[in-house]
């Protein structure tokens, strides 16, 4: 990050003021409530100091507030609007426009591409007076778009479960997960011809967080994933790679044979498999 395209603006709070601009930024970048350095933007935004952080060794006797301006343009409007939804929970068209240093008519706009994409949620909140305004917040599939600590929490009770229990045991449990899935889904896909469960099936896995695509070879039929949601576990635990296979031979119900897997280095993860003498 460019220390010099920050500007610290140092905010007096009796006897104590940050003097040095570094030293505020980096107190800030480390502040227990998970500030991360390289989403500072925001214009005069403030963040709280936990009490006794201080740079003039005059311990203030509230929490000390900095108050710092930054460059706008290392992130893009649509980015900058999501991260201000993100912290707020909610969020009207003026909040966002006053956040992104833009108009009202530029957020709109970017607010019904985001809605389009299934990033956003609207609510309608009526007044006593007037017409009702709208909030925009989160949907699921946008909360996805930041960091999450799903690896290493999935990490962690794999490795548990490991621990306690027979690797059959383990196996059973990601069956049964895949078996739950389909049961969700079976009623969609049970009347389809083999083909249409196909692309039932890469609309299933897209759901998941696969890539995936399938193809006519003059064997039968390829399905190649170009990505892998579990691909961070499944470094440490190959287990979950019978995810997607016990999916594919539940959906399709023909055996699947696997010939490359991006585990080992290999660009996709390729599948062959014939159609079934029952299919419809």
């Amino acid at each position: 990050m460019n220390i010099s395209s920050i500007k610290v603006v140092p905010t007096y709070q009796k006897n104590c003021k940050v003097w040095n601009p570094l030293q505020a930024l980096i107190s800030i970048a480390q502040h227990p409530g998970g500030v991360n350095i390289y989403n500072i933007y925001d214009i005069n935004r403030k963040i709280d100091i936990p009490e006794g952080t201080c740079y003039n060794s005059t311990r203030p006797k509230k929490d000390f507030i900095v108050k710092f301006v930054a460059d706008n343009n290392r992130l893009s409007t649509r980015e900058i609007i999501l991260d201000a939804i993100k912290k707020s929970n909610e969020a009207t068209v003026d909040q966002l426009a006053e956040a992104a240093d833009v108009s009202p008519v530029t957020v709109r706009h970017h607010l019904n591409t985001l809605q389009a994409e299934g990033l956003l949620e609207i609510r309608s909140i009526r007044r006593k007076v007037g017409r009702p305004y709208y909030v925009y917040r989160l949907s699921s599939k946008g909360s996805e778009l930041f960091p999450q600590r799903y690896v290493r929490l999935s990490s962690l009770l794999l490795e548990e479960l490991k621990a306690k229990f027979p690797a059959e045991t383990v196996a059973e449990l990601f069956n049964d997960v895949v078996e739950r899935l389909v049961e969700e889904h079976e009623a969609q896909f049970s009347g389809l011809s083999f083909e249409q469960r196909l692309d039932y099936l890469v609309r299933l896995l897209a759901d998941e967080g696969f890539l995936a695509s399938w193809e006519v070879t003059s064997d039968g039929y390829q399905l190649t994933e170009y990505s892998c949601p579990y691909f961070s576990i499944g470094r440490e635990h190959s287990e979950v790679c019978a995810f997607d296979r016990q999916l594919m031979m539940s959906v399709l119900n023909t055996p699947i044979t696997q010939h490359s897997c991006m585990l080992d280095g290999d660009k996709s993860c390729q599948f062959t498999f014939a159609v079934p003498e029952n299919a419809g």
